[in-house]
């Protein structure tokens, strides 16, 4: 086994096994679900169950989880809730023995996680950077807080949730990002307050948070936040969400108390008696800043607080911060690390840390024995790689320049006797490729989207140098002041909270604004700044730390083009990175100007078909490809289509004319005697063998529809079922009333128990019947009876309805042209005539009949105007429908065709496609649509009719290749509603 793979032995044996207990869980019956808590099991198949995945819009562009987020939510409910539910203590040495034991054999990784440290609940996810790890912080969050919840409803205290929650950021970044994701953002000159419908949490609600527990969720989140100032000393309700730095639990200024020897009568100390006396003492640098002596003092209380808390979850956002450093050739915790260990002291398995990074190890060696050391606590793998080859994040290309490659340069600043810095030639030149992609991707993107903004990130080696950078780029390359943006770790002091602020809103919203063109900075950025427009990164640092180098590619890695129209392109720009070709485009393509300190990892990448190379031959290709905006021509309208929506309905009223009792039919298959002498007396079989009965055709009923303790209580139970049966949808089976298609208005059930008492006293029988004679309404139980009674009314009640229409039936039409641009490839396209748009494209991939129908509609002298509606433009051009499992879902024609006669929505399908059963009931919606819109007046529908197509490829082949129009192909194929028992004379 490699090293690797060793290290990573827990991750791959966890994996492994939630693979077995998932197996399933898309159509909720897997193993897992009967292993966790009922709340658990409805967060997981809200989560990952695939209906709700299809209802979010699927796993392509929907709001869902991808991939790698869906294997660590699961790796860690199996892990923590499932594997630890019957131990008292459940630490990472349990881990290893459930699901890695033949990883303790090697080396010392038995003693590492058998160190006090790993005696707790402990998880690391190892999740590239723009994979949404904070996603799947959000969602162990709510997943503790619910079980927590309802375990405490039902009086049990159950170890493995808490409602207690600190989440620890390794900088002011992470940390500000973090409170926009849990709180919102900040409000403009609202004193420091927050828009919760901003958070993560409210936007997305829909993924996180089942309909029923978001009241609870919101409240929690709103009420028990606390910033790392608010720690221990804001009233919270029931829990607890602290957010801070870890900063706050760094104690490396407070001298370890060592073990003195103390020599009676000798004069003491001065340190000792201030130390005394004082309960804190200045520090050097600040002197007596009151602010700063207040933090330090308030952080011991923090710990205190924290300490004593009975359970806590710990998330450390960033977490390759926290482990240990080599000093002195002795491995040494980092002091936050520390206190999260004593904070844990007191809590055994109450305590759970969960640690987030994309690079979760340290580099250890040097030169040839260089390697990385994996953190031990290591549950689920989705690396840069995996990210890459799924398309969740930025192709990767290396800029080789010609000059860099053919001089001799030195990469790092020089420096004169005094050791002020200056930029090397070597900084320049990198400085200038990558100014110049910048201004080539500029150039190429505003023609394609004038409102998207490309980056470029400069990361310096020091503070001193990324001031000559700013200089260099704004004296001597044309940069304007405000082109260039400069953030360092000291930008905060410098400025002071209030500066600050608008400096910080500048920098998180660059996405949206044309300035700055570049930022610079050293290592501020490299966390937690979570953008999607960076597209240059130049590495001026010249470290030899991976770990650095990978972090700084993790801020370009976020996608900038995530519109379903460009997916094909991305797709093919890693196939040909992948087969060692440059992209064809450089949509959501990161271009780094090469550095030859890292060589190593960028040979790796390339080596695995990760990374591509792009040289000077770039330059003379668009950095958009063939990806081209197809606008609106002129003369549009004569070839635009209005969509008539309904947006009120005239009102239908129903009312019923008073039924003539003595005129409907009585029940003569049997005389009362006859049924009397069958029924007996009491309580007999018939009516025992009435709990299993068809009742009243269309509805299987129970016992208790006849086990009546009287004539009043049946005239009650007789009236509400046939006022049912005649509100609902029928289902299938023995039907009393066949013709009965649509819901029915209830008539007044007063009035219709009145109809029901004088029919069975007068009419019933064909004479005069007392049902409060003796047990004579025990007659009216048996089920030949009560078929009567039933199919009588149903009929007659129909026969007299009456309908009144009031008000008037508003109607907007809404058009194509909406849309004043359709974004496509040149090669899968081509210029019509006929369309509001220049051209019409099909998908690259599989779009051989759509291609077909747009060429044979240009070349038809039938067809009047045309178009191929875009799924993710044309968003109002769909219809609703109940798909196979009855969930509701969304659905858009493929072209709308306008001939003389009649518009066409058209559905192209391949022929087997055509009887999948969303197919079917894609068609039945469609024809009831057309049928409403129908409907309407001429003036209301916009012209002509509207009719639906569902056209079978071959089909298409065998019409078209038989010389036949296509109009002639719509007419014949169009669907037409089938007859009906309403368009009869006669109910029977």
């Amino acid at each position: 086994m490699l090293e690797k793979d060793n290290q990573l032995a827990l991750s791959m044996g966890l994996t492994a096994r939630t693979h077995q207990l998932c197996l399933g869980l898309e159509s909720g019956a897997a193993d897992i679900l009967e292993l966790v808590t009922p709340t658990t099991a409805e967060l997981l198949l809200w989560w990952f169950g695939e209906d709700m995945v299809l209802a979010r819009g699927g796993n392509n562009g929907g709001l869902n989880f991808h991939t790698g987020q869906k294997q660590a939510i699961l790796n860690v409910i199996v892990a923590h809730e499932v594997l630890g539910k019957d131990h008292d203590n459940w630490t990472l040495l349990d881990l290893y023995k459930a699901f890695a034991p033949d990883a303790l054999l090697t080396g010392t990784r038995l003693n590492e996680v058998a160190q006090a440290k790993h005696a707790h609940p402990k998880y690391c996810f190892k999740m590239a950077t723009g994979t949404g790890k904070t996603w799947v912080l959000q969602a162990l969050m709510i997943w503790q807080l619910l079980n927590k919840t309802a375990a405490l409803a039902e009086g049990i205290d159950d170890a493995r949730f808490t409602r207690q929650f600190m989440v620890v950021a390794p900088g002011l970044i992470v940390y500000e990002r973090l409170l926009d994701a849990f709180c919102g953002k900040l409000i403009e000159n609202g004193n420091g307050s927050r828009a919760f419908a901003s958070s993560d949490i409210f936007k997305f609600a829909d993924l996180f948070v089942p309909d029923a527990h978001r009241d609870l969720v919101f409240a929690f989140v709103r009420g028990n936040v606390c910033s790392k100032s608010e720690i221990g000393l804001k009233a919270t309700g029931n829990g607890m969400i602290a957010i801070t730095n870890w900063h706050l639990l760094n104690e490396g200024d407070v001298a370890e108390n060592a073990e003195e020897i103390e020599a009676l009568g000798a004069p003491l100390d001065p340190p000792q008696v201030i130390e005394a006396v004082l309960p804190l003492t200045p520090g050097r640098a600040t002197g007596n800043s009151l602010d700063v002596l207040d933090r330090r003092y308030a952080r011991g209380n923090v710990l205190e607080f924290l300490a004593g808390l009975p359970e806590l979850m710990v998330f450390n956002d960033e977490a390759h911060h926290i482990h240990e450093f080599k000093r002195e050739g002795e491995s040494t915790e980092v002091e936050w690390q520390k206190s999260l260990t004593k904070i844990a002291e007191t809590k055994g398995r109450r305590f759970v840390q969960v640690d987030f990074s994309a690079t979760p190890y340290n580099d250890v060696g040097a030169g040839k024995n260089k390697r990385k050391r994996y953190f031990p606590h290591i549950i689920t793998n989705f690396d840069l790689k995996s990210a890459m080859r799924a398309g969740l994040v930025k192709s990767l290309v290396l800029d080789r320049r010609k000059e860099i490659g053919a001089l001799p340069l030195q990469f790092k600043a020089e420096r004169d006797e005094q050791g002020n810095p200056a930029l090397s030639e070597g900084q320049r030149v990198m400085l200038r490729a990558g100014l110049k992609k910048l201004r080539k991707l500029e150039a190429d993107f505003a023609r394609l989207d004038p409102s998207r903004h490309p980056k470029m990130l400069v990361v310096c080696e020091d503070t001193s140098v990324s001031p000559l950078v700013a200089a260099f780029l704004q004296d001597q390359e044309g940069l304007n002041n405000d082109d260039v943006m400069t953030i360092d770790s000291g930008k905060k002091a410098e400025l002071g909270e209030k500066d600050w602020a608008p400096v910080r809103q500048r920098l998180f919203s660059i996405d949206h604004h044309a300035t700055p063109r570049v930022i610079v900075s050293v290592l501020m950025l490299r966390e937690g700044f979570d953008v999607n427009n960076i597209c240059v990164i130049v590495p001026l640092r010249s470290s030899q730390a991976q770990i650095l180098l990978e972090q700084t590619i993790g801020r370009g890695l976020r996608l900038m083009w995530r519109d379903d129209e460009y997916i094909d392109l991305k797709r093919e720009n890693r196939e040909r990175i992948n087969a060692g070709q440059e992209p064809g485009s450089l949509l959501d393509v990161l271009s780094i100007v090469e550095h030859p300190a890292f060589q190593s990892f960028y040979d790796e990448l390339i080596a695995e078909g990760l990374a591509g190379t792009t040289g000077d031959d770039m330059d003379d290709t668009s950095a958009t490809g063939d990806v081209i905006a197809a606008e609106l021509r002129e003369g549009f309208e004569a070839f635009d289509f209005g969509i008539p929506f309904i947006l009120q309905e005239a009102d239908e009223v129903r009312d019923h004319h008073a039924l003539d009792v003595s005129a409907l039919p009585a029940f003569t298959a049997m005389r009362v005697a006859q049924l009397t002498d069958l029924l007996g007396k009491g309580d007999t079989f018939i009516s025992q063998d009435l709990q299993s009965a068809t009742l009243f055709g269309d509805y299987r009923v129970d016992g208790a529809v006849m086990n009546v303790g009287g004539y009043n209580e049946y005239l009650s139970r007789l009236t509400r079922r046939i006022s049912q049966a005649l509100s609902e949808p029928v289902p299938k089976g023995n039907k009393v009333a066949t013709h009965l298609a649509r819901p029915y208005l209830q008539v007044n059930t007063a009035e219709l128990t009145g109809w029901l008492d004088d029919y069975i006293w007068t009419q019933l029988f064909d004479q005069t019947f007392n049902p409060l004679d003796g047990e004579n309404w025990r007659v009216l139980l048996l089920q030949p009876v009560v078929d009567h009674i039933t199919k009588v009314f149903a009929v007659v009640l129909l026969e007299s309805e009456q309908k009144h229409v009031t008000g008037q039936t508003e109607v907007h039409l809404r058009y194509l042209s909406e849309v004043p641009r359709l974004m496509m490839r040149e090669s899968h396209s081509v210029e019509v005539s006929k369309c509001i748009y220049t051209r019409l494209a099909w998908p690259a991939r599989n779009g051989g009949l759509e291609r077909t129908l747009i060429h044979w509609a240009q070349a038809d002298t039938q067809i009047e105007a045309f178009c191929k509606i875009s799924e993710n433009r044309h968003t109002f051009v769909r219809l609703r429908y109940v798909k196979d499992d009855g969930l509701p879902a969304f659905y858009s024609p493929d072209f709308l065709v306008r001939t003389a006669d009649a518009v066409y929505l058209v559905e192209t399908k391949a022929q087997q496609q055509t009887i999948h059963p969303n197919v079917q009931r894609k068609l039945k919606a469609a024809l009831a649509w057309c049928e409403r819109i129908n409907g309407l007046t001429l003036e209301q529908r916009g012209g002509a009719p509207w009719h639906y197509v569902l056209l079978a490829e071959n089909v298409v082949y065998e019409w078209q290749c038989k010389g036949a129009r296509l109009a002639e192909l719509l007419d014949f194929a169009r669907l037409r509603p089938l007859a009906n028992a309403l368009h009869q004379q006669a109910l029977i």
